[in-house]
């Protein structure tokens, strides 16, 4: 009897395809873990909340949200990479985590490209540009003018070296070559009530945290960071549109498993996620936390993390930041 490659690749299909067909069909058998790497009641947190409930709804098997909180996210985001790859626990990272920390930190506990299986890309969030009430500038524009006339007077206030608000009031001083003066806070909660107060003129902040102060009238939004306008605030222009062509910084959360998952399961995974995050429930859910739910093939994912990781390695250099 003559046995080639070809017969033995068709009788392994043969037996891995119904393998496959199986684990589409039972996979979950027990319940979900859904590490959100930030403490409860953030963004991330209330993502994986809005996730984990529609999963239940859906399969029947509870989806149970655990806070890891602790190294900006990379934490939670290790118990995941070191996790079985048996889809039984997932991990609802951000840009911070997936895609920043290991540049910042020296050990992570992680490999964000090694180490995770992306999943499905969820929430987009630009973020939004606001002044203290105080500040002279009407628009983004009177902003930049503004900016440049008092060199190294305006000041901004971050989440701390290396997090996004930093970065992105970085990227526009390197594309203006505006100069102001960095406040670093520990943590989103700080600075708001730093520049509510007037002790500092500007951040570039995520939407859900400034919004309810930008609609109270308490802050004055200027533009968006994103590449086109938000209906979360209408009538505020983007950065780019407001002379700064090609910025755009926009947060983004997504569900990633350990390396070595399943395709089956993947697929299973995907599939229901964006089933769900079509739903004009979860649009709506999300929209109300100031973010833009979003959906992608678990490849499209895993491009966007490693263009975003190329993108914030050489943003974090041009700063000065060496991982520590």
């Amino acid at each position: 009897m003559r046995v080639t490659v070809a017969s033995i690749a068709l009788a392994a299909l043969a037996i891995a395809t119904p393998a496959t067909t199986a684990a589409q069909q039972t996979y979950p058998t027990k319940p979900i873990r859904i590490v959100a790497p930030f403490p409860a009641g953030g963004t991330s947190d209330t993502i994986a909340r809005i996730l984990g409930q529609k999963l239940t709804e859906a399969w029947k098997q509870q989806a149970i949200v655990e806070n890891r909180a602790g190294v900006a996210g990379s934490l939670g985001s290790a118990v995941v990479a070191k996790a079985p790859p048996d889809g039984y626990t997932l991990l609802v990272g951000n840009v911070g985590p997936v895609a920043i920390n290991h540049n910042v930190y020296k050990n992570t506990g992680y490999d964000p490209i090694k180490d995770f299986t992306p999943i499905s890309l969820a929430v987009t969030a630009p973020q939004l540009v606001v002044v203290h009430p105080s500040v002279p500038a009407r628009n983004f524009r009177e902003f930049t003018a503004l900016v440049k006339k008092h060199k190294g007077k305006i000041n901004y206030g971050s989440s701390g070296p290396g997090s996004i608000s930093h970065l992105s009031a970085e990227l526009y001083k390197q594309m203006t070559g505006a100069d102001m003066l960095h406040v670093p806070f520990k943590g989103s909660a700080l600075i708001t009530n730093a520049i509510l107060g007037g002790e500092i003129d500007v951040v570039f902040s995520d939407m859900a945290v400034v919004l309810p102060h930008v609609q109270a009238k308490k802050l004055r939004a200027l533009a968006v960071t994103g590449p086109q306008p938000t209906p979360l605030v209408p009538g505020v222009p983007t950065v780019a549109e407001s002379g700064v062509p090609g910025f755009s910084m926009t947060s983004w959360w997504g569900v990633l498993g350990p390396a070595g998952m399943q395709p089956a399961i993947v697929s299973r995974l995907n599939s229901e996620l964006v089933r769900i995050l079509k739903t004009d429930d979860v649009k709506q859910k999300f929209a109300n936390l100031g973010v833009d739910a979003a959906n992608s093939t678990p490849e499209e994912f895993g491009k966007l993390i490693r263009v975003e990781i190329d993108k914030y390695a050489k943003l974090l250099k041009s700063v000065g930041i060496q991982p520590q």
